[in-house]
């Protein structure tokens, strides 16, 4: 049996979150956002998304 450690139960500090708004979103990061499996036929789908939508790409997966 395992025990949660209490560091475990600790909410995540701020300055350790963050949006993804500070630097680029590579295709695969795209692909992984939508939980699926990193194919070449998704990551260029995934660079087609980000040429026309940009960063905000990512927000159409993510609310």
């Amino acid at each position: 049996m395992s025990r949660i450690s209490d560091n475990d139960s600790m909410p995540t500090p701020d300055r350790l979150l963050h949006t993804g708004a500070e630097h680029p979103v590579d295709p695969e990061d795209l692909v992984m956002a939508s939980g699926r499996d990193v194919t070449p036929a998704l990551v260029e789908k995934a660079r087609q998304d980000l040429a026309k939508y940009g960063a905000r790409a990512v927000e159409r997966l993510l609310p």
